[in-house]
């Protein structure tokens, strides 16, 4: 899949280092061992469409001053069958090249050939990637920052895709350990309060609080009744867990997939016990050499592990010391294995079982000291977690209702739940507005998420869509059909040419996100882009324009148009014909 912009570096850096070879050839320049010449895009395009600074880079190993290598270099540019029409040194010693008519061309050609694989590459072929989002403990509705997570995982694994990895999406479900056990007394609890005489029934000091555990324990009577009365706490408690998870995993599943997420693999914690695997792990790792046993439990090593990842990484052995490292327990004294040793296992069996080239979590910043211990037992285990496990960190999220914090649904009177926001918020808006960096703390604007007006990102760009197949169906009425092709030599105008310039942006943009595990990428270059259709579509007429001009222009809505849609369903969100108010 073509990338302009790259190819566009690519060659600028490859002329300029032939310019140098030749201004070495003929004694214009000395030789000396010079970097490769880097290329950035200015800020600003008064300052050309591509820049180079290898006259400063070299300058130094040149002895000579950058202004004077910059002008040696200009000299012996040749541009002849480049992209590129014309060079010129600026300042001390920059050189900013322009694009010609052919680079312009070669984009519209490349987004008329491609299509809907716009945008695609094959950067990441052969890897095969595992992005693990959401995993919310099934014992309660799914939260917002369930909600931002679920966003964030999705969108990167799309942009993954569209990189060329082979990628699965995973939902982790604990349904074993601690929280299921306090999800089971919290349902006993309620339900035994049912009974009669069940008034004076204390509840859990640790118990789950929610109502929903009270609609849990109520369903569970009106259909059975007092069944469990007299049944032995271990069978009652084990009956109302399996009664509570298959009521709540299901409308976890119906409100994911109204959100548009869907797994490849939903992975239960109770498999990795069943079948003895959280076993064979800690066992593996006593083998090893990397636990010992102090009363009656069995600890990891992890501050010996720790330790020495950050010797390898150049820590002196004083700030280590300063770190207070310390060791995990993997087994408590009551033969009961712990949550970190079921979470090594689960990550073990996506490296050693599943052969994932790579897995990515999308965790809570809440989780961030739980990252390098997991990477460390990883090391031990001899899966080079440090180098192939990567969690991305995502921050808090506040919701605000006319500048105000909102922490309570108005329908339901509870916390607000995944669910009560898509009843609240369109799946869209969602999606687009929960799709913000991840290291950054979050404001969702509930009423700027409605907004049907520019101030509302997503309906500024869907808006742009709207607006060219508004524009479309209006000329075909009058017979103007939509070229098959764009003549650029006929798109002078500066807002054609920028707007050129940004389609040609798309598939940098789409490897931005995918190499910085940061999809939202995507929603500022759309942003960009709709911007430049807009003042393109205000600066430049389409209709009843002279033909060929007309036919240039329609074509070039009608890139931009693709190129819009590529981009939003990236984020899983529509491309709207009309927008309805």
């Amino acid at each position: 899949m073509k990338n302009l912009i790259q190819s566009a570096k690519e060659q600028l850096s490859a002329l300029a280092a032939d310019a140098y070879r030749d201004c070495v050839s003929d004694g214009t320049l000395p030789e000396a061992p010079v970097p490769a010449p880097p290329v950035e895009v200015p800020r600003d395009s008064a300052n050309g469409d591509f820049t180079t600074t290898f006259a400063l880079a070299a300058a130094k190993a040149l002895r000579m001053p950058p202004r004077a290598v910059g002008q040696a270099l200009a000299d012996h540019l040749r541009l002849e069958g480049s992209g590129f029409a014309s060079a010129e040194i600026a300042g001390p010693g920059f050189l900013n090249f322009r694009v010609g008519d052919g680079w312009y061309e070669s984009v519209l050609s490349a987004i008329e050939e491609e299509g809907p694989a716009y945008g695609t590459s094959e950067d990441l072929k052969g890897q095969k990637i595992m992005v693990e989002f959401v995993s919310a403990n099934p014992t309660g509705p799914m939260h917002m920052g369930n909600a931002r997570g679920g966003v964030l995982g999705d969108t990167l694994a799309s942009v993954l895709e569209a990189s060329g990895a082979e990628v699965s999406r995973e939902f982790y479900v604990n349904d074993a350990g601690h929280q299921i056990d306090k999800f089971a007394h919290s349902i006993e609890a309620r339900y035994l309060q049912l009974l009669p005489g069940g008034e004076a029934v204390p509840f859990p000091e640790d118990g789950y609080q929610g109502e929903d555990i009270r609609d849990l324990a109520k369903a569970y009577y009106e259909a059975n009744g007092s069944r469990l009365a007299e049944a032995a706490p271990e069978e009652r408690q084990a009956e109302l867990a399996r009664f509570g998870l298959e009521r709540n995993l299901p409308k976890m599943k119906a409100d994911l997939l109204r959100y548009k997420i869907s797994y490849d693999t939903w992975f239960y914690e109770s498999s990795l016990h069943e079948s003895g695997y959280v076993a064979e792990t800690v066992n593996l790792l006593s083998e090893k050499g990397w636990t010992y046993e102090k009363d009656g439990a069995v600890w990891l090593k992890t501050a010996e592990i720790l330790g020495e990842n950050l010797r390898k990484a150049g820590k002196r052995p004083a700030d280590i010391e300063k770190l207070d490292l310390k060791d995990d327990v993997l087994r408590r004294a009551n033969g009961f294995y712990t949550y970190f040793a079921a979470d090594i296992a689960y990550h073990r069996n996506k490296f050693a079982v599943r052969g994932f080239d790579r897995v990515i979590n999308i965790w809570g910043a809440d989780h961030h000291g739980h990252v390098a211990r997991l990477k460390g037992a990883l090391d031990a285990l001899g899966l080079d977690g440090s180098g192939r496990l990567e969690i991305v960190l995502m921050q808090l999220v506040k919701l605000l209702r006319d500048g105000e914090t909102v922490r309570m649904s108005k329908r339901t009177g509870r916390a607000i739940s995944l669910s009560d926001l898509l009843d609240e918020v369109p799946v869209d808006a969602a999606r687009w507005f929960f799709n913000a960096k991840a290291d950054t703390q979050m404001e969702f604007d509930l009423g700027l998420a409605v907004r049907q007006d520019a101030e509302n990102p997503l309906y500024y760009v869907q808006y742009a869509h709207a607006r060219i197949c508004s524009l479309l169906r209006l000329l075909q009425e009058d017979g103007a059909a939509v070229p098959d092709h764009a003549e650029a030599s006929l798109l002078r105008h500066e807002t054609e040419r920028a707007l050129i310039k940004d389609l040609a942006r798309f598939p940098d943009e789409v490897r931005f996100a995918a190499r910085d595990r940061d999809p939202s990428h995507i929603n500022r270059y759309l942003q960009d882009l709709a911007g430049s259709f807009h003042r393109f579509y205000n600066a430049c007429r389409i209709r009843g324009e002279e033909a060929a001009v007309q036919s240039a222009r329609l074509k070039l809505a009608d890139d931009t148009r693709r190129v819009l849609r590529n981009g939003l369903k990236l984020l899983g969100v529509e491309a709207p014909e009309k927008m309805v108010k």
